[in-house]
C-alpha cells in the first residue's frame, strides 16, 4: 500500500451520544470530556497509519466554534495531517448531529501530535528507509 493509500485507509470514525453525565451546569458537553475523547480518536488514527506505538506530545489550537448539547450524536474524524521521522501530526474534527432530526454542523477542530516510541520508551522512525 503506497503513503497516499495509508493515509486515506487510517482515517477513523467514532460516534458517540451526549448523555446527562457528560454534560456541565449549561447542559452541554465538557470541554475537558470532548478533548480526552479527541486525544483518543487522534491516537487510534496514528496508530492505524503506521502500527506503531504512540504517545501524545502536544495538542495544538483546539477551536471550539459550537457547543455540543445534551442528547445529541457526535461524530469525531481523525485525518493524518503530517508524516515526520518519529512524528505524527492527526487533525480531528467534532460534528453534532441532532439526533431526531436531519441537522449536522461542525462543533469543534483541533490537531494532536504523536510521537512513535520503542519498547525502552524511546523516539522510533514510522518508517525505514
Amino acid at each position: 500500500m503506497n503513503y497516499e493509500d495509508k493515509i486515506k485507509s487510517s482515517e477513523t470514525h467514532v460516534f458517540k451520544v451526549v448523555f446527562p453525565n457528560t454534560t456541565n451546569h449549561h447542559n452541554t458537553m465538557f470541554g475537558g470530556k470532548v478533548m480526552e475523547m479527541m486525544d483518543e480518536v487522534a491516537f487510534m488514527t496514528a496508530t492505524r497509519f503506521a502500527r506503531k506505538a504512540f504517545v501524545t506530545v502536544s495538542c495544538d489550537r483546539i477551536d471550539f466554534k459550537k457547543p455540543i448539547p445534551a442528547n445529541t450524536l457526535v461524530e469525531l474524524i481523525g485525518k493524518v495531517r503530517y508524516v515526520g521521522n518519529t512524528s505524527v501530526k492527526v487533525n480531528v474534527e467534532v460534528y453534532i448531529e441532532e439526533m431526531y432530526e436531519d441537522v449536522r454542523e461542525k462543533a469543534i477542530s483541533g490537531d494532536f501530535t504523536f510521537v512513535a516510541i520503542d519498547e525502552n520508551k524511546k523516539p522510533t522512525r514510522i518508517f525505514e528507509k
